[in-house]
């Protein structure tokens, strides 16, 4: 008898490998569970213990699915794992004499089911994809043995529950996407202390504030949209220079002023932070943001003169700073390619929101101490007479024509999502 018994599952699963001639048929039975065992039957012959490993791992995710529309794992069965759709073999990393399965690819595929806990024993996989699926539950306990796992994609599926914390303990993971699900709770600071390139967690109910050690992530995409993060951006941000090419804040809860550092992510092309509660000024140091292409502040309660060396940075492309309460901005804005600068507070321009409005607003001074996101410096709007008392009646919109709060849409994504299922995400895709 030959017992393998890995340490990847829960303790209500128990896995056993052997050959009994007491067993009915004389068939081999690798893993038991206690209400549904997965048998190989004695026919079937395995080039090598680890697809034979990864026959039972797909065999027990192939019973979870209970709608596969487009049968893509019509050819799951038999001992050639390597030939099932999606799967990809390669040499292993330690003997290459040794075939075995190193990624699953079954993207756009709508199945539905669930992740089994024998999937920990595709131990040799360095990528993981299953976005736009029909997928729920969570993420398995058994993921902790992909000890070579490189890519995770979760996205655009029905995922569940907090925080899958099991993959913070995976060594290889660089590139982490959970985007729309359902997940929810709040994120673990060790997630920011991991060594990750992409980080992918947009369209999902996460609640809490942004963990402060958020500057610690060497990542060079960040997207953190459409969630319910609340409080303070972490002054922690301007450290992020160094890896940051994108970060996409937009549409939360976001509560505070502008880390006054921003200007040492010179590296960064898109900076999205509109659709929040953000409040003070643009700091001065986002002038020298000198690889910006798209910056969109839009939705927000800013205010006071944009730097003057903001729309003179050569590669920006796309300002969007609307139904905001700046009082100044310079004239090379208007010569961008993409801008949109309406219901602000500026003197002597169309579409601008009403001088009792303005004045209302620019009356109460910021105070960025008072969100105790130290270290950050105090910043003030202007004083109300920076408003034109000029502003004509005819170019200002009347209370009624004032837009509504901003809701919460399904807002443009840089990084782009896996479409949803049912609807297209209007997106300016920046990557595939």
């Amino acid at each position: 008898m030959r017992i393998y018994q890995p340490t990847l599952l829960s303790l209500t699963t128990v896995v056993l490998l052997y050959t009994s001639a007491a067993a009915p048929g004389g068939s081999r039975q690798l893993l038991y569970t206690r209400d549904d065992p997965i048998t190989i039957p004695p026919y079937l012959i395995f080039e090598n213990v680890r697809l034979e490993r990864a026959y039972v791992a797909l065999q027990a995710w192939k019973r979870t699915m209970i709608s596969d529309p487009w049968n893509l794992t019509a050819n799951w069965f038999g001992s050639r794992v390597c030939d099932y759709n999606g799967v990809v073999c390669s040499s292993s990393l330690d003997d290459p004499s040794v075939k075995t399965v190193s990624g699953v690819d079954l993207n756009h595929g709508d199945i539905a089911g669930h992740l089994p806990e024998e999937l920990g024993l595709l131990t040799d996989i360095a990528l993981f994809h299953v976005n736009s699926n029909r997928f729920c539950g969570t993420l398995p306990v058994g993921f902790s043995q992909l000890s070579l796992l490189f890519e995770l994609d979760l996205s655009n599926n029905r995922f569940a529950g907090k925080f899958p914390k099991v993959v913070i303990g995976l060594p290889k993971l660089k590139y982490l996407d959970l985007r729309y699900n359902e997940f929810e709770g709040e994120l673990p600071e060790s997630l920011f202390d991991k060594d990750l390139d992409a980080l992918f967690l947009n369209s999902n109910r996460f609640v809490s504030k942004i963990p402060v050690n958020m500057g610690n992530s060497p990542v060079s995409v960040l997207v953190l949209a459409s969630n319910r993060f609340e409080g303070c951006i972490p002054t922690s941000f301007g450290k992020m220079g160094k890896t940051l090419n994108e970060i996409i804040l937009m549409d939360n809860g976001l509560q505070s002023c502008l880390p006054d550092d921003m200007g040492f992510l010179r590296n960064v092309t898109v900076l999205d932070i509109s659709y929040n509660l953000l409040v003070g000024e643009l700091p001065k140091s986002m002038g020298v943001m000198e690889n910006l292409e798209v910056l969109n502040v839009e939705r927000n309660m800013l205010s006071g003169v944009m730097p003057d060396e903001l729309c003179s940075l050569e590669k920006l492309r796309d300002f969007r700073y609307g139904s905001n309460y700046f009082t100044g901005e310079p004239s090379t804005c208007r010569y961008l390619e993409n801008y949109n600068y309406t219901m602000n507070c500026l003197k002597d321009t169309r579409d601008q929101r009403s001088t009792m409005e303005c004045t209302a607003f620019l009356s109460k001074p910021v105070d960025c101490d008072s969100f105790k996101c130290n270290p950050v410096s105090s910043c003030f709007s202007p004083p109300p007479s920076q408003i034109a008392p000029s502003l004509q009646p005819s170019l200002a919109p009347t209370p009624s024509q004032n837009p509504p709060p901003p809701a919460r849409p399904c807002p443009p994504i840089y990084s782009p999502p896996p479409p949803p299922p049912q609807a297209q995400q209007p997106a300016a895709q920046l990557r595939n």
